[in-house]
């Protein structure tokens, strides 16, 4: 069993929301450390929760995050590990993707992930609704200082694990 998930989230067809995805198409073309796996999740939200079942020790997800910094930034977060319980079960879209709601249902169904750490990356319009081909320039460049980035946090997450 692998004990680090990458998960890239995010929509191709919105712009910059499909940062994560881009990344984690890169890492799977790498040679990672044993018990790292890499997935691309898209806006398949249900299939994440399932995964997140599976009893890994972190996961790193990787997505757009806008937090009003400039275009490209990147993000290194740990949101709560005890991210508040919603009333019942949060429901889930089959085809989007809230990574909170997701991690909610993962919990409410008994997985539990040791830690979860957010890469993100501002985008340059958020919220799109409309669609859009590609990635901005800002964010394309940053998904080539988002992949070392996500192999840093791993080995951190690995050495921490050996100790």
């Amino acid at each position: 069993m692998s004990s680090i998930l990458v998960a890239g989230v995010g929509n191709i067809f919105k712009g910059d929301d499909g940062f994560g995805v881009e990344v984690v198409q890169r890492l799977a073309r790498k040679n990672l450390p044993d018990g790292v796996k890499v997935v691309d999740f898209g806006i398949r939200g249900i299939d994440l929760t399932y995964a997140l079942l599976d009893g890994y020790e972190a996961a790193v997800l990787v997505d757009a995050l806008p937090r009003g910094g400039p275009p490209g930034t990147l993000y290194v977060l740990e949101p709560n590990a005890d991210i508040p319980a919603a009333e019942g079960v949060p429901p889930i879209e089959a085809h989007g993707m809230d990574p909170v709601k997701v991690l909610r249902l993962a919990a409410a169904m008994g997985g539990r992930v040791g830690r979860v750490l957010v890469v993100g990356c501002e985008p340059a319009v958020a919220d799109r609704d409309d669609f859009q081909a590609g990635l901005s320039e800002p964010v394309r460049a940053a998904v080539e200082e988002a992949v070392p980035l996500v192999e840093a946090v791993v080995a951190r997450l690995l050495k921490i694990k050996s100790m």
